[in-house]
């Protein structure tokens, strides 16, 4: 039994998202096996399962202190200068928030969005060089951070002998589901939201309104379709983040242009703030499908939607945007529909297909179970348990090996190579020619 310090990087309360979903549900997995405490950076009342203690930046390495291993996430690990410090065993969980920044500030100005991603960069790069282990959702996102990992020189001689699959540096932690089947205790939407009935048809889009996803293609389909067939809504259930640093987007302004202009809200298209995430059985079994949508750029190929994750928890089947692994999973494995990004016509006839089945969960139920079962958060959180069962520093990290770029080398101390490519750079290989000589002389006695 280790001692364990998870830490998240959002506030805990009622009303909760992914970045501190994660800690709280692998805080409860773990603490089967190991002694675990969760850190957040609010005063909060609410029982996770798991001790809780407050957290400041710059004193988490104080926090920090007597745990054999701690777990952050987010840009955590680069605001707490102390805790890269501490010599302890950290793991890092790592999204690439990079890519959505990319889509959230594309219509800035310039300056600004450079020094947005060069800062995220270079948060990212000060968490890769401290970590002594890295874990991600998917495979493909695996492959991103290799990339990374390589170029900076973490897969050296080192971490390669450790492990020749590099499975010790950087593993594969999905996003998970409860073990326990939803409960609804109440009705969240049908009969309990104006303009909805019980025999409606609901189309849930379990996401907040960002920038990177595509919100206004499920308001336009939703009109298409229910044009056609008066029982189909579509329900936002999370349009006020939690969290009040993260501001309200273009996506939410602009989702409530359309569905305004179209006619549509209160009547088709229904919002609402944040559903607790003790709630959200409430609003997930009141639905008959689940939307995943976004546009089509490099933050989709790369992306793992973790509200499609409740969806199958639900028995949902699910309409989702092509591009993303859990589309692939949706289509190889029969789940709903995929559906073209931006194409509000081709989401109308999925939504006209799946309201014309008379019992759509029963059609999809036996299928949706078995991908849930594979994801459930005590199966998924091994590669997390298996190193708090042994925590340590990463092989080379404990060598004392940094790797130093080129760059970087010739400007901090140019040894011989270094002074040998600057004569060559200066006078060419005549310059380079009278340099060795001039070094020869010198060192005759």
């Amino acid at each position: 039994m280790s001692r364990v310090l998870m830490v998240s990087s959002e506030g805990v309360g009622e009303n909760i998202s992914g970045p501190a979903i994660r800690p709280i549900e692998l805080s409860r997995v773990l603490a089967a096996t190991h002694d675990v405490t969760l850190a957040v950076p609010n005063e909060t009342s609410v029982d996770v399962g798991v001790p809780l203690v407050t957290y400041r930046h710059e004193a988490l390495d104080r926090v920090a202190a007597g745990f054999d291993v701690v777990f952050v996430a987010g840009l955590t690990l680069a605001s707490s200068p102390g805790l890269v410090r501490l010599d302890v065993p950290i793991i890092l969980d790592i999204y690439p928030f990079t890519l959505e920044n990319l889509e959230l500030h594309a219509s800035g100005p310039m300056d600004e969005r450079v020094r947005d991603s060069e800062g995220l960069l270079h948060a990212v790069w000060t968490q890769f060089a401290r970590a002594d282990f890295l874990v991600t959702v998917s495979e493909k996102q695996r492959d991103l951070w290799l990339g990374l990992l390589h170029a900076m020189g973490r897969l050296n001689p080192y971490s390669y002998d450790d492990d020749p699959t590099l499975r010790r540096l950087i593993d594969v932690v999905p996003f998970g589901l409860p073990a326990d089947p939803p409960q609804q205790r109440a009705h969240g939407i049908k009969g309990a939201r104006p303009g909805v009935s019980p025999g409606d048809f609901v189309a849930y889009f379990g996401s907040g309104l960002y920038d990177w996803l595509d919100p206004v293609t499920a308001v336009r389909a939703a009109g298409l379709a229910a044009s056609r067939n008066p029982r189909i809504r579509l329900f936002f259930p999370a349009t006020k983040h939690p969290n009040p640093d993260v501001s309200p987007m273009a996506a939410l302004a602009e989702t409530r242009r359309v569905s305004e202009e179209l006619g549509l809200t209160d009547r088709v298209v229904f919002y609402n703030d944040w559903v607790p995430y003790a709630r959200r059985a409430d609003f997930l079994l009141d639905s008959d499908v689940g939307l995943s949508l976004h546009n089509n750029h490099l933050e989709t190929a790369y992306a793992f939607r973790t509200r499609v994750l409740d969806y199958f928890w639900a028995g949902l089947p699910v309409i989702g945007t092509a591009g993303d692994v859990l589309a692939g999973v949706i289509e190889s494995r029969d789940l709903g529909a995929v559906v073209p990004a931006g194409n509000a016509e081709a989401l109308a006839h999925a939504l006209l297909r799946l309201s014309g089945h008379e019992r759509p969960r029963e059609h999809y139920a036996a299928r949706i179970a078995a991908v849930a079962e594979e994801l459930k958060w005590p199966r998924i959180s091994g590669p997390i348990d298996s190193f708090c069962r042994s925590p340590r520093r990463a092989p080379d990290r404990a060598a004392g090996y940094r790797f130093v770029p080129a760059g970087a080398a010739l400007q901090r101390k140019p040894g011989k190579l270094g002074k040998a490519l600057a004569s060559l750079q200066q006078g060419g290989p005549a310059q380079l020619w009278t340099d060795i000589r001039s070094h020869v002389a010198r060192r005759r006695p």
